[in-house]
């Protein structure tokens, strides 16, 4: 599995810049940011706008200040996004798991360290009330939005309300097996994803369970086909 994931994620840090070109991308908002490492492939792949990282448990937060630091184009925002403007406790463990979700039997049966998280209150803001503020001189903005929210990226579409009408292209975590309780499954959320106009250009297994060969989830790309970037 550590070797297959190897790959895909080469194939991400090669296609992402190559789409990011077609479709005039200026600003990646990633959500779910951890300690920087998909914005650092970014980098490595060679997109140069601008990265807005989300990241609202303050020891993964403090490294990835730290990792974006000598980048005048990479801001931070220790924040999570969602539904409402509100308080929540976020269920932070170690690693790349922590969510505002509880997990399923499922999840903690195959992740041992979700059984004992670390409660942290963090704030949660809309995409829409921030996002005129995060595209800020930007002359014509063409954002990308990519959630990795362990369970929460729906909630966080929805919270960017009409102005998701305005992202040229997404990525998204969608689970067939649930590890969090309440997190809708692939079809539900592609469903949404595609009736807002997403069309997919690739999906990616995220995990896969080893004894069955069965995929758990899959990092999908999508694109607004409607706002490729004009010759």
């Amino acid at each position: 599995m550590g070797d297959e994931r190897g790959v895909f994620d080469e194939l991400q840090r090669v296609q992402l810049p190559a789409l990011f070109e077609m479709y005039g991308v200026n600003c990646v908002l990633d959500v779910g940011a951890h300690e920087g490492e998909y914005a650092q492939r970014l980098r490595t792949g060679g997109y140069r706008g601008r990265i807005v990282s989300f990241e609202p448990v303050p020891q993964a937060c403090a490294e990835l200040e730290q990792a974006a630091a000598d980048d005048p184009e990479w801001r931070v925002e220790q924040i999570a996004l969602g539904r409402d403007d509100e308080t929540m406790t976020m269920n932070a463990v170690p690693g790349t798991l922590s969510s505002l979700r509880e997990p399923t039997e499922f999840g903690a049966r195959r992740y041992k360290r979700l059984r004992d998280p670390d409660p942290v209150e963090v704030q949660v803001r809309r995409l829409d009330g921030m996002l005129d503020e995060l595209l800020a001189g930007l002359d014509r903005p063409r954002p990308y939005l990519k959630l990795d929210t362990q369970g929460f990226d729906l909630d966080v579409f929805t919270g960017a309300g009409d102005r998701v009408e305005e992202f040229v292209g997404m990525q998204s975590e969608l689970p067939l097996m649930q590890i969090y309780e309440g997190m809708p499954r692939l079809p539900e959320a592609l469903g949404v994803y595609e009736a807002a106009g997403f069309d997919v250009a690739a999906m990616y297994p995220v995990s896969r369970q080893g004894k069955t060969g069965r995929v758990l989830e899959f990092d999908c790309v999508m694109v607004r086909g409607s706002l490729l970037k004009p010759d």
